[in-house]
């Protein structure tokens, strides 16, 4: 039976930039298959520049078959990059969760959370005259929130945000999305919870 994977997000779960087999999600079901786990290809809802609310409306207009056997969130980068309380992102966020949830048919270990990388380190966020320390802080708010909506839920979090640190030379052409070869290290760092699930 092949298992089913449902990815929400905005343009780093699209994969801005990058060929469709090296966006994270693609990678993380393929890395999976030649394991021997026989998960398809995923459901993608995201689309470059969706806040927690858009993903959300877009959720509702789209046609969807749970349950998944996986299901993976990376939301919130356009809240903060459009000056969105924190507050606001926490309610959100919750919201979303409990949706991502109830499609991986209720049980919370399927559901993977990835925190939200720093745009702040990348050639477009050096170069846009914004103050970078106070992009990071901000994000650091952010993912904070996402951790602890994570941590009470019971499902699995994911920090990729020292990763988007680290290797922010690994750029699609933009100079602000992560490269496929970056992508492949967010994949190291899921695959471990993911596999886990499946197996």
């Amino acid at each position: 039976m092949t298992l089913r994977y449902l990815a929400l997000g905005d343009s780093f779960t699209i994969g801005e930039g990058v060929p469709p087999a090296d966006r994270w999600p693609m990678q993380l079901a393929a890395r999976l298959r030649r394991e021997g786990v026989p998960l398809d290809d995923p459901q993608i809802i995201a689309t470059t520049g969706w806040t927690t609310d858009e993903l959300s409306a877009a959720m509702d207009r789209t046609a969807l078959a749970p349950p998944y056997d996986v299901v993976s969130l990376l939301i919130g980068v356009n809240n903060q990059y459009r000056g969105r309380s924190a507050g606001e992102y926490r309610l959100e966020f919750r919201q979303l969760l409990a949706r991502a949830m109830d499609l991986a048919g209720g049980l919370p270990q399927r559901v993977l959370v990835l925190s939200i990388p720093d745009w702040g380190v990348t050639a477009f966020g050096l170069g846009c005259g914004r103050d970078t320390a106070q992009i990071a802080q901000a994000l650091d708010v952010f993912n904070a929130i996402g951790r602890d909506e994570s941590q009470r839920a019971h499902v699995r979090w994911v920090d990729i945000t020292g990763l988007s640190r680290e290797h922010s030379q690994w750029l699609a052409e933009d100079g602000l999305h992560p490269s496929g070869q970056q992508y492949g290290l967010w994949v190291d760092a899921a695959l471990p919870l993911v596999r886990e699930v499946l197996r």
